[in-house]
């Protein structure tokens, strides 16, 4: 019994050490997955696990070293940011994979980059032909960046001279599961009065909506419990 009330302690502190280390280091840990990263990452999982299980050696040495290398992995990312130069050492660099259309195969035999690989970040694009790539690089995260050739660039706005109208913001969740999101109202400038009104208008009520918010072209969106769907798709 007292040896798992003593795991049950540890993993919680382990837990807490890593939850900690990653508001240290940051989200740009968590988002790009450098060769520093995923070496930081991979070595304090393994510390926290023992933290967590191995009863063996004290709790404390497990905390010292996780404090060892979030402090060395602090200092690198500094170093990084002030000597560029030494970023291609701590992060890796960007390698041209594709370049005027054409494969650089010795790039790809250097990084161990496969075609199957190639064409599977490719279509994680939504490019499924080949020849409708100038550039591609992969970048220090392993994840592939494309530049279109120019015919095959889709058209914006910009390029058919439209004029936007309008201004756009970020979406405000208004009403979630039911409950009527009043920070979020009260952040924005919206009342509880002019959203009661808006369901009104729909012949709703509050108790009706599963989810509510209003989208970045400041239109209102609704969607209730009940969708009235004849045949819902129910896949496993």
């Amino acid at each position: 019994m007292q040896e798992g009330i003593e795991i049950f302690g540890r993993t919680i502190l382990a837990f807490a050490a890593l939850l900690l280390i990653a508001r240290i280091l940051g989200k740009q840990t968590i988002s790009n997955m450098t060769f520093h990263d995923f070496a930081t990452g991979i070595t304090m999982g393994a510390v926290a696990a023992n933290l967590a299980f191995n009863e063996k050696i004290q709790a404390w040495y497990f905390i010292l070293s996780l404090a060892v290398f979030t402090l060395t992995s602090y200092i690198m990312s500094v170093v990084a940011l002030k000597f560029p130069n030494t970023r291609k050492w701590v992060s890796g660099g960007p390698t041209v994979i594709i370049e005027k259309g054409k494969i650089l195969e010795d790039n790809m035999r250097k990084l161990h980059y496969t075609l199957d690989s190639l064409n599977q970040s490719l279509r994680e694009k939504d490019v499924f032909n080949i020849e409708e790539v100038d550039y591609a690089i992969l970048e220090t995260n392993g994840k592939l960046s494309v530049k279109k050739k120019d015919k095959y660039l889709a058209l914006i706005k910009k390029d058919l001279n439209l004029v936007h109208s309008g201004t756009t913001s970020f979406p405000i969740e208004v009403i979630m599961d039911g409950k009527m999101m009043k920070e979020n109202l009260l952040e924005n400038n919206l009342s509880e009065q002019w959203l009661m009104n808006q369901i009104d208008q729909k012949g709703k009520k509050l108790s009706d909506i599963f989810y509510g918010v209003k989208t970045t072209n400041g239109n209102l969106v609704f969607d209730y419990y009940k969708d009235n769907l004849q045949h819902p798709i129910d896949k496993e």
